[in-house]
């Protein structure tokens, strides 16, 4: 009752996964900086998670941890799973998987799908994760989970959908998590899950450093009389930005000496 992808890009790990479930979100993706990632889906183990991570910390390929797992699961039948690692990625449908039941592998990337529509929708997933190439992981995961919406998705209709991100130091604070959202249950959770992920890249994506503004001159003035306004006055100007970025969530677009031109649009628009 879920259609998900599991993928891999440098050294980035994610899943994305829809369904007509609620809160898809807890029970499928699994990953871990520098591992892998896994999704595990129809009459879900959930065990599955930590111990193939496990497996793949300890040198497994995609392809074991695929056969290791259900080889010793009696359940096996009824699971679906994806898995990607450092070398290689596998997917497995069981047998007794609801129809239309199957999934897709690449070198860097596995699809899989059950009570789906068709086999379009693993399709439409994979022709949209290869087609973005070059792309950030965490837009490439969305591009191929909107593509199996688009291509009918769960046929039994939407409610959930969730993407997790990790790469060594890319998360808040230099945690690994880079992304972590869920919409739990929504008319159009494909299309909310954009919508946080655009805004989860707002406040915390990483600035461009040749868009880079130096904090002098016309900008520096600039920047002083926003503050001003949003009562930041007196002083140090980068005292003063990091004081109204604190407040606002822009901290982590915050260059000493120079401004990210998102963050002097969000002054603009006097963001409190």
């Amino acid at each position: 009752m879920t259609f998900s992808i599991v993928g891999r890009d440098g050294d980035a790990y994610g899943v994305a996964v829809a369904s007509k479930f609620l809160a898809v979100g807890y029970a499928v993706p699994g990953a871990r900086a520098g591992v892998g990632a896994i999704a595990t889906q129809a009459y879900a183990n959930l065990a599955y998670r930590p111990q193939g991570l496990d497996l793949l910390a300890g040198g497994a390929s995609s392809r074991d941890v695929v056969e290791r797992l259900t080889g010793a699961d009696d359940g096996r039948d009824q699971r679906q799973v994806g898995v990607v690692s450092a070398s290689d990625a596998a997917t497995f449908t069981g047998p007794a998987c609801h129809d239309w039941a199957g999934g897709r592998a690449g070198d860097d990337y596995a699809v899989q799908g059950n009570i789906l529509v068709g086999e379009q929708v693993v399709e439409a997933m994979e022709a949209a994760w290869t087609a973005s190439a070059g792309s950030p992981i965490s837009q490439r995961l969305l591009a191929a989970l909107r593509a199996g919406d688009e291509a009918g998705g769960d046929r039994r209709g939407r409610q959930s959908a969730a993407i997790v991100v990790v790469r060594p130091g890319a998360g808040y604070g230099g945690d690994d998590t880079a992304l972590d959202l869920r919409v739990d249950d929504h008319e159009q959770p494909v299309a909310e899950l954009e919508r946080l992920a655009a805004l989860h890249e707002l406040y915390f994506g990483e600035p461009d450093p040749q868009a880079l503004l130096p904090l002098e001159g016309e900008v520096a003035d600039e920047v002083r009389s926003l503050l001003a306004r949003l009562g930041h006055e007196g002083g140090d100007l980068d005292a003063l930005l990091d004081d109204w970025a604190g407040s606002a969530n822009f901290e982590m677009r915050l260059r000493p000496g120079r401004i990210d031109p998102v963050v002097l649009e969000q002054l603009r628009l006097g963001r409190t």
